[in-house]
């Protein structure tokens, strides 16, 4: 009987799990890498949305607090990176 290629699938699956290493190698992060990664990844995405919210904002004081914000995202991101 002819296998169909979803089992295929599923065995090579299983096969590539049971590799020493895996896909990426056998580096493994530690939870405080982990944390900063999200943190930072967490703040390039708030970054980019003050920075949108910077590009349509007409009202002098709200652009001021958006560069202001930016800044202090900017900062904390090169802190961490």
């Amino acid at each position: 009987m002819a296998r169909g290629w979803e089992s295929k699938d599923v065995e090579a699956q299983v096969a590539a799990n049971e590799t020493p290493g895996g896909h990426y190698g056998t580096k493994t992060k530690t939870a405080e890498q982990v944390r900063r990664e999200l943190e930072c990844k967490d703040l390039k995405l708030s970054r980019v949305r003050i920075v949108h919210d910077l590009e349509s904002a007409t009202n002098p004081n709200h652009r001021k607090s958006l560069e202001a914000a930016l800044a202090h995202l900017d900062k904390k991101i090169s802190e961490i990176s």
